[in-house]
């Protein structure tokens, strides 16, 4: 099991790193917000402890983008006291949050816990569809009929976004707020550059106008 740690206390790190090697999980360190979207992304880890306190982007809003795409255990650090933080970060869907500063004995609890819930869980994978349009939430996959199609990190969360919202019409500043965050300054044409790349994909297989444009307005699915 592999363990995504963030933390940019090289104190609070050096101290739980051996520690959870010494139980037999593997590690990997991010201290900023940013580097552990990059790790969350590209070493697949089993579960993440996650500090709110990060610099470039905060961990409220790392976990609000792993939930985005992935239900992987997320265990919050807390400033003891912090009620706020930990109810915000139970709404965005942690697992469990542990206040600092803490005994390594009781994160070893909490982490150990959570794996037994997650093994004794059935396994159910998440999808999202819109007619003949599936998004396997779990494995970041889509498919058509029985087709399956390759797509980027931000071309599967731009239909996402789409279908979860079918029906509504979504601005090229809503979409880049939810996508990308609201401390980026991403060009709207952007948005119309990423459509264009779905809509050329879901042609490929099927003749049905899926997203259609709002003149003046943005995008809408359906």
């Amino acid at each position: 099991m592999k363990i995504l740690i963030v933390e940019d206390d090289e104190g609070i790190s050096n101290f739980i790193i051996p520690e959870l090697e010494h139980e037999g999980y593997e590690t990997s360190l991010a201290v900023t917000g940013r580097q552990a979207l990059e790790k969350f992304e590209s070493e697949k880890p089993d579960l993440v402890l996650l500090d709110i306190m990060l610099p470039e982007l905060n961990g409220l809003e790392v976990l609000r983008r792993i939930r985005a795409i992935s239900t992987v255990p997320v265990i919050l650090e807390t400033a003891r006291g912090e009620t706020i933080d930990k109810i915000n970060g139970l709404n965005l869907g942690a697992d469990d949050y542990i206040p600092k500063p803490f005994e390594i004995e009781e994160l070893l609890a909490r982490i150990n816990a959570l794996f037994r819930r997650v093994s004794f869980a059935k396994p159910k994978e998440v999808f999202v569809s819109y007619g003949a349009l599936n998004l396997n939430v779990d494995r970041m996959s889509f498919s058509i009929g029985d087709a399956e199609i390759s797509l980027s990190k931000t071309e599967f969360m731009l239909l996402k976004l789409l279908i979860e919202n079918q029906g509504k019409v979504l601005s090229r500043s809503q979409i880049i707020d939810e996508i990308w965050g609201k401390d980026h300054f991403i060009d709207e044409n952007t948005i119309d550059v990423y459509v264009g790349y779905l809509r050329t994909k879901i042609a490929e297989h099927t003749k049905e106008e899926y997203i259609k444009t709002v003149r003046g307005a943005g995008y809408m699915m359906g």
